[in-house]
């Protein structure tokens, strides 16, 4: 049975070449659609949000916290890059997982990206829901309560029942452009993402006029490692790394369009170390700007910090510019992950582990089946399910996969140290143990709660795959 457990998948000629029958992918993607897609999936709520979240887990040493969750996300997307560019095929970190280190550990690692995209997805869509909210009313348009969010929790249990329209169909709007067209998709994506990096350049722009540096004073008054305070938070450096580090992965849906990118094995390397390094410097930008305009007490887990920064400093329209642009482009953030989710979804499906049927594609090439049964997860979640409890599970999940494939990319210069690799990652021994040593530590870091929920939903993944595994050795003897 562990020979079972642990076989490897070969990649396939027909699937790298575009073959297989009605199950391939059509490839229409360019590096600069990549780079898009990468930055679109980066940029979103993580700037939008957790850098008020960080600021009161770290004070101003939350610039530093995005500094070493930024250098962990980087030596995980040169592995990705290298991972990628030997093995252009859909599935991202299940894939590598499932030809490197075995079947049983391809389930794990796909079983936590899909609660990491699912979760993903279903918060921006409950986020831009807030932001759509509030730019109605500003029209005087006042949606109903109970139609503007899903179940609250209190104590426990169900304070008030709701389900989140606005989250359903921002979903059902972003699933029906992607059965359009991967290309048409992404280009769509590409524009909104220059209008949210023009928000942000904005913001940097003005705010950095108003740089004080008695606001970066004391720089760190909760320390470097995770430690719990008096209100019961935990607080310190490496614990406000650990939640900003939401703000980081997205890259990894880049190597989910493996198979949809026009050159793989340069347009995916580009596309992955491009998207990451032009995130870092956004984000280091972005953290000084704010915490030098405004002390960080005043914006300290704020849901909206930067639009609270500029309206602290006297820049009320930019304030409402900005959350404009929020609406406008924070699809871009449920596009990326929702593809990647699908396509995720797609390959596994592809290998037996979830139905076949749903490993179809439409003449245009895009999986038309695997995207419309995707979005109907999501929006279970992002509209009928209280997900506030859950949704650091997000992060759990992140930190396996980057872990996995930084395993991988050591495993396999020690396999095959002669197979060809388009792109190399650079002092391979320090990326490959820098992901995964930095991911087991971020993890560490993470609030007890979110690792019991992780280890949870994986045990409930590994019975369902076991359960599945006994079937099909059944059926074949």
């Amino acid at each position: 049975m562990a020979s079972g457990l642990f076989r490897r998948k070969a990649i396939e000629v027909e699937h790298i070449a575009g073959g297989h029958g009605g199950s391939a992918l059509a490839r229409t993607l360019s590096w600069y659609h990549l780079v898009a897609l990468g930055v679109g999936a980066i940029v979103g709520t993580g700037i939008l949000t957790l850098i008020g979240v960080g600021a009161d887990r770290a004070g101003p040493a939350v610039i530093v916290s995005f500094a070493v969750a930024g250098a962990i996300c980087a030596c995980a997307a040169l592995a990705y890059a290298e991972m990628a560019t030997m093995m252009p095929v859909s599935g991202s970190a299940y894939t590598y997982s499932y030809a490197v280190l075995g079947e049983v550990i391809a389930w794990i690692v796909g079983w936590s990206l899909l609660a990491e995209y699912t979760l993903v997805v279903a918060t921006v869509a409950v986020g831009w829901s807030g932001y759509a909210t509030g730019f109605l009313a500003g029209f005087g348009v006042a949606l109903p309560d109970a139609l503007t969010h899903g179940p609250v929790l209190a104590n426990g249990a169900v304070a008030s029942w709701g389900v989140n329209v606005q989250a359903l169909v921002i979903v059902a709007a972003v699933a029906g452009l992607l059965t359009l067209g991967t290309r048409e998709s992404a280009t769509i994506n590409a524009v909104l993402v220059v209008v949210k990096l023009i928000a942000l350049a904005v913001f940097v722009f003005v705010t950095l006029h108003f740089f004080d540096p008695a606001n970066m004073k004391p720089f760190s008054p909760f320390g470097f490692g995770k430690s719990v305070s008096s209100d019961g938070v935990e607080r310190g450096v490496m614990a406000a790394a650990a939640i900003i580090f939401f703000a980081f992965y997205g890259f990894d849906a880049i190597s989910t369009a493996a198979e949809e990118a026009k050159d793989p094995g340069r347009d995916l390397a580009i596309g992955i170390v491009g998207s990451m390094v032009a995130c870092v410097a956004i984000y280091m930008l972005v953290a000084v700007a704010a915490v030098g305009a405004l002390p960080f007490a005043r914006f300290a887990d704020s849901p909206e910090p930067l639009a609270l920064i500029l309206r602290g400093i006297g820049w009320t329209r930019t304030a409402t510019f900005l959350a404009a642009s929020a609406v406008i482009a924070l699809p871009t953030v449920i596009l990326a992950f929702l593809y990647g989710q699908s396509r995720i979804f797609f390959v596994m499906a592809r290998d037996g582990l979830l139905p076949g049927a749903l490993a179809k594609v439409s003449r245009r090439g895009v999986p038309v089946r695997i995207t419309v049964f995707t979005a109907a997860v999501v929006m279970v979640f992002a509209g009928l399910l209280p997900i506030d409890e859950i949704a650091a599970l997000a992060n759990a999940g992140t930190l396996t996969a980057f872990a996995a494939v930084g395993l991988c990319l050591l495993v396999m210069r020690r396999r095959a140290p002669e197979m060809h690799r388009p792109f190399r990652a650079p002092a391979v021994w320090v990326v490959g143990l820098g992901a995964i040593g930095g991911c087991a530590y971020l993890f560490w870091s993470l609030p007890a709660r979110t690792q019991g929920w992780f280890l949870a939903w994986n045990g409930v993944g590994l019975v369902l795959y076991l359960g599945a595994y006994v079937v099909r050795r059944g059926r074949v003897r």
